[in-house]
């Protein structure tokens, strides 16, 4: 039995552990049906379509039916949007400011 308490290394263990726990964390990445389009929705919505547009050029052009909301959710994930939107909003507090 001591013979065990000497080989065992709590601090590896807990290591092991966390390392397992933080890959069963991890979110698995599912490619969406946007994916295809994402250029064209980067444009359109940065030339100031709306999300309900979006949806039925999607739906006229492409057969590809898919709610407004979906579509925001997905473009407020992408970093170009994001990137625009923080420098617009950068922009206005400098000129208000």
């Amino acid at each position: 039995m001591s013979m065990r308490e000497e080989t065992f290394d709590a601090q590896a263990e807990v290591e092991r552990i966390r390392t397992r726990r933080a890959e069963a964390r991890r979110k698995l990445y599912r490619k969406s049906r946007l994916d295809k389009y994402r250029a064209e929705l980067v444009a359109m919505k940065r030339a100031g379509a709306s999300c309900a547009d979006l949806a039925e050029w999607l739906r006229v052009n492409h057969r590809l039916k898919i709610h407004r909301s979906s579509i925001d959710r997905y473009l407020k994930k992408l970093p170009e949007l994001n990137e625009a939107q923080r420098v617009a909003v950068e922009l206005e507090a400098t000129l208000s400011g």
